[in-house]
């Protein structure tokens, strides 16, 4: 529950601008780790998906080896058949067995060219996978480094401002409870409304900082007054003149400074 005492105006003024200073403060530290954790993530993405690649690769040369091997002893097998048959045209009876075990022969030959044929394929195809795997795993390595780093980054980062967010967060939660619960709910309806955060700016040379349209003189006179609470009816952002800002700015960068 917000805190029910009275202010004036200008004194609401200046707990909405103090407070967009603190959350503005919080925002920068989480937009500078903001992107970390996403690069950390997207690299150990990366890196799982090189690892399982690398694997991948390896079962597969070790299937081709396999297969290599298999080949050479059908291409052994095949020699003695070849063997065996020649043999037994030594003692054949006639031409059709003689003739039977020449097709047998040469069959066996035929298969003995076939392997030698695969596994010179399977021997190119090893290299080929060798030379993918020695490339993925130079990738690897330099993505790991790249990964390790980024952690350290963020681990540093974290270490150092996650006591300055706590900080500010508290005092952002003190100067919410000054102000009423009205003016709060515009505010962080304004602010999340806004790319920027922004939902309470200063008058800047005549318009309102961040925008190109200007001000009326007479809505600037009425801002400096203090008076009431002023939107700007192009952005919808709550106004305070230059003064204001830069008294509340000071304060809050000797605020800042105690951290």
């Amino acid at each position: 529950m917000a805190n029910t005492k009275e202010l004036s105006v200008e004194d609401k003024l200046r707990a909405l601008y103090d407070l967009q200073l603190i959350d503005t403060r919080i925002d920068e530290i989480r937009n500078v780790r903001g992107e970390l954790p996403l690069e950390v993530e997207d690299l150990e993405d990366e890196v799982a998906g090189l690892s399982t690649r690398l694997d991948k690769l390896k079962n597969e040369l070790e299937v081709i080896e396999e297969s290599i091997k298999t080949k050479k002893i059908a291409i052994d097998d095949h020699k003695e058949s070849i063997k065996k048959y020649t043999k037994q045209q030594e003692t054949v009876r006639n031409n059709r067995e003689f003739n039977s075990l020449s097709k047998e022969v040469e069959f066996q030959e035929l298969e003995i060219q076939l392997a030698e044929k695969q596994i010179k394929e399977m021997k190119a195809s090893i290299e080929h996978k060798k030379e993918v795997i020695s490339n993925s795993k130079e990738k690897l390595e330099q993505k790991s480094t790249h990964l390790k780093h980024k952690k350290s980054e963020l681990e540093a980062i974290m270490s150092e401002t996650e006591k300055e967010e706590t900080f500010l967060s508290e005092k952002s939660n003190e100067f919410r409870a000054q102000i009423e619960d009205r003016l709060l709910a515009a505010y962080d309806r304004i602010r999340n409304s806004v790319r920027n955060g922004l939902a309470v700016v200063s008058i800047e040379r005549g318009a309102s900082a961040g925008s190109f349209f200007t001000i009326p003189p007479q809505t600037q006179v009425e801002i400096a007054a203090r008076k009431k609470i002023i939107t700007d009816e192009h952005s919808g952002r709550i106004l305070v003149d230059s003064s204001l800002a830069e008294e509340e700015r000071q304060k809050m960068e000797e605020l800042f400074s105690t951290i």
